[in-house]
């Protein structure tokens, strides 16, 4: 405890930590893959576009990370536990998961069919169960234990009138994984959490922050809702995922941390 007074900024200090992303190559993956590269950690990088993962492992190299690459997508048992194994055979160990990947179907409900719904629930549920269950294994092993952050939303906890049952659906199931993970893995030294965004800027979302009417109209409506008056940038998630990563957050598990600009506050 002595240290950490006369170094807090040491309690976020993630420098040799051996991290594994999947949807790397996505909005929140590539900004969780280039923070914690620069913060020091060694990375494993995953995701189904190859191209687009190389692109974005190529980015952490330049800021000094040592990174392994594997084109898969945690779509089975058996994907997630070669994701864990590929960490702990090249850095051996694994102290960090960031489940970034899933995928959102955009349609109202009787336009939504049961195939579209199963295939978001998967994606955004099930695998995320999948990844945390095979980073356990291996991280409890480990006398370290280890920090498992997955990527819930703001529609996990509030509806949308657009047409997002299955995207809703699948984000409030993944809360309650980060709820029931927190107080099972409580003893292991695990800690499970979640980062909850609301719009950010992506490629996906680039739209919205243009100057036409469309994305002012939308803006103006949107941000009449969120007290900090801005949508989300990328910087914003850094400091979350930081802290969820970092031995700063060793006594938080189970929680959901809304990165919203105080839109789920109101």
């Amino acid at each position: 405890m002595a240290d950490s007074w006369k170094n807090p900024l040491g309690m976020f200090d993630v420098a040799g930590k051996v991290a594994l992303i999947t949807g790397a190559s996505g909005a929140f993956g590539a900004v969780a893959a280039k923070a914690l590269a620069g913060a020091g950690c060694k990375l494993v990088l995953a995701a189904g576009n190859e191209a687009a993962l190389a692109e974005v492992a190529g980015e952490c190299e330049n800021l000094g990370a040592e990174v392994a690459q594997v084109a898969i997508r945690p779509s089975d048992e058996a994907a997630c536990t070669r994701l864990v194994d590929v960490a702990t055979e090249k850095f051996g160990a694994l102290d960090i998961l960031v489940v970034a990947s899933g995928m959102n179907k955009v349609a109202k409900i009787d336009a939504l069919t049961p195939g579209d719904f199963e295939g978001v629930m998967d994606a955004n549920v099930t695998q995320s169960w999948l990844l945390a269950r095979a980073a356990t294994v291996q991280m409890k092993t480990q006398e370290t234990g280890g920090k498992i952050v997955l990527v819930s939303s703001a529609r996990g906890l509030l509806g949308h009138p657009a047409g997002y049952t299955a995207y809703c659906a699948s984000k409030a199931a993944v809360d309650g994984i980060t709820k029931a993970l927190g107080c099972e893995l409580g003893e292991d030294n695990i800690t499970v959490n979640a980062i909850a965004p609301t719009v950010f800027r992506s490629p996906l979302t680039a739209w919205m922050f243009e100057d036409d009417d469309k994305a002012k109209g939308f803006r103006d409506g949107f941000l009449a809702r969120v007290p900090k008056g801005r949508l989300g940038e990328p910087e914003d998630l850094i400091g979350p995922l930081l802290f969820l990563s970092s031995r700063a957050s060793d006594f938080y598990t189970g929680h959901i941390l809304y990165a919203d600009g105080g839109y789920t506050a109101g």
